[in-house]
């Protein structure tokens, strides 16, 4: 069983950084012929040659096992609640066990967006795999990707690319949270030291008291919590009292001074050129906007 959509995008859908080519699903039992027929030109492959497409596809084996292959990944196992990532220029060819077969979603893309994310490094394709897991959610997003491509209404480009955000954002968080959640002891270092920076925005508490507390150096401490936020601590806990600034600022009639104070930035001068710097204006003026 098959289904597949071939889609077209304007000038105009390609400006919102995210257009999207095709959508499809296809369950292939045990020892049945592969690949199914019915693939727009360019799309069709022979598993042996492989082929290399101009677009990304994102691909979700929901059930059964198979191989797959690329120019930078050897030959890997598929396994039910694997999502692999097609890239464009990359050669690629994968197909179902035969005597497993597999139930798999896709859906392909192109523009701006994604190749900025992996211009930056998050999509590579010497990673193409990702283990997320059986997942309803995913598949009811899948289908429902389908029905929007299927109806074709005004505007169903812009869902699909947001449809195609939203995978590609759980696809890499789940996996992400899986590698970091197998060191629970760093995960709940993490998680207390969150909630005490949190705690003592309102006192002279330093990072590296934080780390004293929880018995771990502060080099250690920062380079831990860099790499499980992606934020270094110092800016983490900077970042919290200019969000605390703003809602004092906007909510209360304390002085831009006391307020400075109370938030512990040193000066009223220091806090000034901070906030201007984080929010493009002066402490009195962005409380005259909100007001």
């Amino acid at each position: 069983m098959q289904i597949s959509k071939y889609l077209l995008a304007s000038e105009r859908d390609a400006e919102w950084g995210l257009t999207i080519s095709t959508v499809g699903f296809e369950k292939i039992g045990p020892w049945e012929a592969y690949p199914t027929k019915g693939h727009a030109y360019g799309y069709f492959f022979n598993v042996d040659k492989g082929r290399v497409l101009d677009e990304y596809q994102l691909l979700y084996q929901s059930e059964g096992e198979g191989v797959f292959q690329s120019e930078h990944q050897r030959e890997t196992r598929i396994k039910a609640g694997d999502i692999f990532l097609l890239f464009p220029g990359e050669w690629h060819t994968y197909r179902p066990l035969s005597d497993k077969g597999w139930t798999s979603y896709w859906i392909g893309f192109k523009g701006k967006n994604i190749d900025d994310r992996v211009k930056a490094g998050f999509l590579t394709p010497e990673k193409p795999i990702y283990h997320v897991g059986f997942s309803n959610t995913i598949i009811n997003i899948f289908e429902q990707a389908l029905k929007v491509a299927d109806s074709e209404n005004p505007n169903y480009q812009q869902t699909l690319a947001g449809i195609v955000n939203f995978l590609i954002g759980l696809m890499y968080y789940r996996e992400r949270n899986s590698e970091l959640q197998k060191n629970s002891a760093q995960v709940d270092i993490i998680a207390k030291s969150k909630v005490m920076i949190r705690e003592s925005l309102e006192t002279c508490t330093t990072i590296q008291e934080i780390a004293q507390k929880l018995g771990i150096s502060y080099s250690s401490f920062r380079k831990l919590f860099k790499e499980y936020t992606g934020i270094a601590p110092t800016m983490y806990q900077h970042n919290l009292r200019l969000q605390l600034a703003k809602e004092l600022l906007s909510s209360t009639d304390e002085s831009i001074k006391e307020i400075a104070y109370r938030l512990n930035f040193g000066s009223p001068d220091y806090f000034s050129s901070k906030f201007k710097a984080e929010t493009g204006m002066k402490p009195s003026d962005y409380r005259e906007k909100c007001r």
